[in-house]
């Protein structure tokens, strides 16, 4: 792999160079070959690193990529220290939006139809600017109010031309530094590829919403705007309009009005039963996505980013979680070696205390200070930090959870996630055992008993016909037999051996008593000549079992 020399590409090296320098990784730029194309901005860097708040504006200013690219690596602790993960929040909010011109030309290609002949209002001044988009409130032809998200104009072209950079980078690192083979940045980099291209894809996130209002139908503080079909693409998205604030925006006498610890733990069961049940679940519940309605019901928005989880890994991931709240810390360990992929240098012992160090500490925290979901993002950095691959969707299943933690606390402070896991538990592994007696699966379970039912009278005809022939022969994958009976027939020699050496020296020493013509320095001499003969023999026995033996071993 070598260094592009596209222009677009030289630019792109540069500002990622500049970001590596200005936050102490220096190192990475003169092994990654960088160095060469910093030029006049290197004699512009600070002598100290910028405070990790400086993080979030540099990232803006490189470009939607690099913001979303932020907002991913706020969900790998493993990558960066804690302030500059918080740092990365404001991510979220703070983009400048793009023009109304712009707005209009993109929904007019979309839709197939003008602005006007579509919507009966379109009001110009967005509502909130994102990263990928900006949504935009209108009214429908029928009266009914919905909110518009149209895609930026030009953002897919400018992404792929990012994403070629950010690779040449991401694949030199991985081979080159240790930082890279350790966290393996190119497989980093395509998982955000492909999460960001299903983003980037209208129409999926219409599913999630269809999705999700029929997982949460039976929740009835929780709201789902659905997705108006008829007036969604691949670069517009509308949907019902659902009024309120922010819940990190609520006011006193608002808090006052609000049950807000029951909205809490309902908004918190829901999400364990989306994560640990249905294995589909909104990834992205930051504050800016949850919203109070005028009525005090929650409201989810934004369903760009989801996770899905296989069933294996959600009896894992439930156990994890039960372990944690529980502060058993060997368990959760283990569970984590479980769900994870051991590398060459993975030191069990030392990942499980650390394991044990990091449960521990939150057992003893008060409930102000207890963040399951923050604990679920440590132990991820952990496992990386020890030698272990976990899977992405631990990564987000503990930032969707530090997600909920602060908008719990938003809504009761007095919220304990830990102790809503240990409740809800009984009725989600209720629900997984219904889920797994389901219809599909019992017609499963009853073709594959028809097939035994089928084959077995034929296959007992033949088992019966090779007894009766004696042709019936059993196949046993054991240790070699000759390399067994060789062993017992050493270990029987050895033995005799032994018997025949002890006979000798009784024998010699009996005939000592004896006095006979015949001397050997001055004693009997056949109780001498046994005596020689068992000395003889001994150190026979010893040369064959010190040499022979450990050539055998060989």
């Amino acid at each position: 792999m070598g260094i592009s020399l596209k222009p677009q590409h030289l630019r792109r090296y540069q500002q990622i160079a500049w970001i590596f320098m200005k936050y102490g990784r220096s190192d990475l730029v003169q092994t990654s070959g960088l160095s060469e194309v910093l030029a006049a901005e290197q004699k512009a860097a600070p002598a100290e690193a910028a405070k990790a708040e400086e993080l979030a504006g540099d990232l803006e200013q490189l470009g939607p990529t690099f913001v979303k690219l932020g907002q991913l690596l706020s969900t790998r602790v493993e990558l960066l220290p804690p302030a500059y993960i918080e740092a990365l929040a404001r991510l979220q909010d703070k983009v400048e939006p793009f023009s109304f011109a712009e707005v209009e030309k993109t929904v007019t290609d979309e839709l197939g139809v003008r602005l006007s002949k579509a919507f009966q209002n379109f009001e110009s001044e967005p509502l909130a600017a994102a990263s990928l988009g900006q949504v935009h409130r209108a009214t429908l032809r029928d009266g009914r109010a919905v909110a518009v998200k149209v895609q930026r104009p030009q953002i897919r072209e400018k992404m792929v031309e990012d994403f070629e950079a950010l690779e040449d980078i991401a694949n030199f690192l991985d081979h080159h530094t240790e930082i890279g083979k350790r966290y393996e940045f190119w497989q980093l980099l395509e998982q955000f590829r492909k999460s960001l291209l299903q983003e980037l894809d209208y129409r999926q996130e219409a599913s999630n919403l269809r999705t999700l209002r029929e997982q949460l139908r039976e929740f009835t503080h929780l709201i789902v705007p659905a997705p108006i079909a008829d007036y969604c693409a691949g670069r517009v998205l509308t949907m019902e309009f659902v009024p309120g604030k922010k819940v990190t925006d609520l006011s006193p006498l608002t808090r006052m009005e609000l049950d807000g610890e029951a909205l809490a733990e309902e908004m918190f069961r829901a999400y364990l039963e989306q994560i640990l049940v249905n294995g589909f679940f909104h990834a992205d519940p930051h504050p800016g996505n949850v919203f109070i309605t005028p009525d005090h019901r929650i409201a989810l928005l934004d369903l760009g980013m989801v996770g899905r989880i296989m069933p294996r890994l959600q009896e894992d991931l439930l156990q994890l979680l039960l372990a944690v709240a529980e502060g058993r810390g060997d368990e959760a360990a283990n569970i984590a070696i479980k769900i994870g992929e051991k590398k060459e240098d993975f030191d069990a012992k030392t990942f499980a205390r650390r394991i044990g160090e990091i449960v521990a500490l939150q057992k003893s925290a008060t409930v102000e200070n207890m963040q399951v979901g923050r604990l679920i993002l440590q132990v991820t950095q952990t496992s990386a930090e020890s030698g272990i691959r976990v899977p992405l969707e631990l990564s987000m299943l503990g930032k969707t959870l530090l997600n909920l933690d602060q908008v719990g606390r938003a809504l009761a402070p007095e919220f304990d996630p830990n102790a809503s896991i240990r409740r809800n538990a009984a009725e989600i592994m209720q629900q997984r055992l219904v889920r797994s007696l389901s219809p599909g699966n019992l017609f499963s379970g009853v073709l594959e008993m028809k097939d035994l039912l089928q084959r077995l009278p034929a296959r007992a005809n033949k088992i019966i016909d090779a007894i009766a022939n004696n042709e019936l022969k059993v196949s046993v994958d054991a240790i070699d037999e000759n390399t067994l009976v060789e062993g017992f027939q050493k270990v029987a020699n050895r033995i005799t051996m032994g018997l025949v050496l002890a006979a000798l020296i009784i024998g010699a020493a009996m005939l000592m008593r004896v006095d006979t013509r015949f001397h050997i320095w001055g004693y009997p001499g056949l109780a001498i000549l046994l005596f020689l003969a068992a000395a003889g023999g001994g150190i026979a026995l010893v040369v064959n079992i010190l040499f022979y033996d450990k050539s055998g071993k060989r």
